[in-house]
């Protein structure tokens, strides 16, 4: 019997709608349906985040521990497993099986007590973060990822619209700033593979290496996109030209344009408030003012 965390449902529900919903209404026979055809046991509770199940499991052929994530496939997930083959448990966490039609995986076990936001640190976390994007954004994204310039080209083109729909002229001032920042990098976007979603949750411990990264939605681009959820998550206002510079000393970035990057994934995540009707997150008109005065 698999139980389906009502947090999860409630995710779906906010963030995916009727697509959610029958995610959710079908997850028990999928897992049963897995657990069957991969030959695995339930080894312990399960575990969610925003968007996807994961159930702790042995394979009984060879005793392996692992966890089988189900998920909703769409165009962040679906790049996941090939992200994953590309790194090969260098610096992430390793794929075992997949299966293209579902986009569930099975991946190998980490340590989920070993959780880089349990740090007490917040610098060193930062630290470790940049490591490990330093490393995983060192090569080039496989063929036919979906890439930085067409997700930067679309958002300039939604911005006019979006910025009629802001009525504080502060706020709508930081975003149209954010989106002239783009524009002076659009046409360079790069060609590493991002992991686009390194915040200190999908950062785990594990038995043969201090820490791993989890749960990429890859991407093609420059690495300097993928510095925003290490300045974001645990907030702290005072803190976002440290984190800043930081990052960008350990990943060898300029700084003028990971400081554009940067302020193109704040308009990303304000775009994605302003379409679903949700007020601007205070926390990313903040940074996005930080960054752009620092640049003075």
């Amino acid at each position: 019997m698999i139980d389906i965390p009502e947090e999860l449902a409630a995710a779906q529900e906010k963030y995916n709608g009727e697509a959610g919903r029958g995610f959710i209404a079908q997850l028990p026979d999928l897992a049963t349906d897995f657990l069957d055809r991969w030959d695995l046991r339930l080894d312990g509770a399960a575990m969610h985040g925003v968007s996807a199940l994961v159930l702790p499991v042995v394979r009984r052929t060879d005793r392996t521990p692992a966890v089988l994530k189900l998920q909703l496939l769409d165009e962040e997930s679906e790049g996941e497993p090939v992200a994953l083959r590309t790194w090969n448990g260098d610096g992430a966490v390793r794929l075992l099986d997949h299966d293209p039609t579902t986009g569930t995986m099975l991946l190998e076990r980490l340590d989920p007590a070993r959780m880089l936001s349990h740090l007490p640190d917040t610098h060193e976390a930062v630290l470790v973060i940049a490591r490990l994007l330093a490393h995983l954004t060192s090569g080039p994204a496989p063929q036919n990822m979906r890439r930085l310039g067409d997700i930067a080209t679309a958002m300039l083109e939604q911005t006019p619209r979006a910025l009629e729909q802001i009525a504080d002229t502060q706020a709508r001032g930081l975003v149209a700033d954010c989106a002239a920042a783009v524009r002076e990098v659009v046409h360079e976007p790069g060609d590493r593979l991002l992991h686009w979603d390194l915040h200190y949750d999908n950062v785990l411990g594990a038995d043969r290496a201090p820490w791993l990264a989890i749960d990429p939605k890859p991407l093609a681009g420059d690495p300097a996109f993928d510095l925003l959820p290490a300045i974001d998550n645990r907030f702290d206002a005072d803190d976002v030209h440290w984190r800043f510079d930081a990052m960008t000393d350990v990943l060898g970035l300029d700084r003028a344009r990971a400081r554009a990057w940067t302020l193109g994934r704040v308009l990303q995540n304000c775009l994605w408030e302003i379409e679903d009707g949700r007020p601007l997150e205070p926390e990313q008109l903040e940074i996005a003012r930080r960054l752009k005065d620092s640049a003075r």
